[in-house]
């Protein structure tokens, strides 16, 4: 929790609670079934949690956003975006029901109330977002011309327009060629100085 409250020192006492307890959850569910790699788990805080929370150094979400996180897997970048951001909606999707039921568990378990779930494939989901946020499910471009139908072009209730914000790393020159001229890179590494985060970028692609 130390590394968390080293970056958001602000949060409030329900949100350290709702942190120290996903701290918990997610490696007595990783014994059971496994939604984070076994290598990983012990980095949960850092390499998921925290980078998760990226985003919100980003951009600061208004009241009454609504996210749709696709490929949420156990819950990620999700989960630990709706506790920062409690008056922010999100919707998590993902096709491996097994994930999901562990990312709908931990956020009933923390008290969450602005997260709803689905299980299944994007072309399901047919209501439209503000921002569309996942962690590394695919190329950029691929992944815009999917969830573009998905992200609503107004009302426009944040600084910047909607659109689609993923978390990746390396080299992104060749996966972000075709829509370099809609797209934002952001260095996470000054924002986070451990070692994970040198590599990491967020990136921001206008539909």
């Amino acid at each position: 929790m130390n590394t968390i409250l080293k970056y958001f020192s602000n949060l409030s006492p329900t949100q350290v609670q709702q942190f120290e307890k996903m701290l918990r959850l997610y490696p007595e569910w990783n014994d059971k079934i496994n939604v984070i790699s076994r290598k990983d788990i012990d980095n949960l805080e850092t390499q998921h949690i925290l980078h998760s929370l990226a985003i919100a150094r980003f951009i600061q979400f208004t009241p009454g956003t609504r996210i749709l996180d696709i490929g949420t897997g156990g819950g990620f970048p999700g989960i630990p975006l709706a506790v920062l951001f409690p008056d922010v909606q999100f919707h998590l999707i993902d096709r491996i029901a097994k994930k999901l039921r562990v990312a709908s568990d931990i956020a009933n378990s923390i008290g969450l109330t602005n997260v709803t779930f689905q299980h299944g494939d994007i072309g399901e989901c047919h209501e439209r977002f503000d921002f569309v946020v996942s962690r590394a499910v695919m190329p950029q471009a691929d992944l815009l011309r999917i969830v573009r139908k998905n992200i609503a072009l107004q009302p426009q209730r944040n600084a910047i327009p909607n659109g689609l914000i993923t978390l990746k790393g390396g080299d992104l020159s060749g996966e972000i060629s075709t829509i370099r001229q809609n797209t934002e890179l952001i260095d996470i590494s000054p924002i986070f100085e451990e070692p994970f985060f040198e590599t990491k970028k967020i990136v921001y692609t206008q539909p």
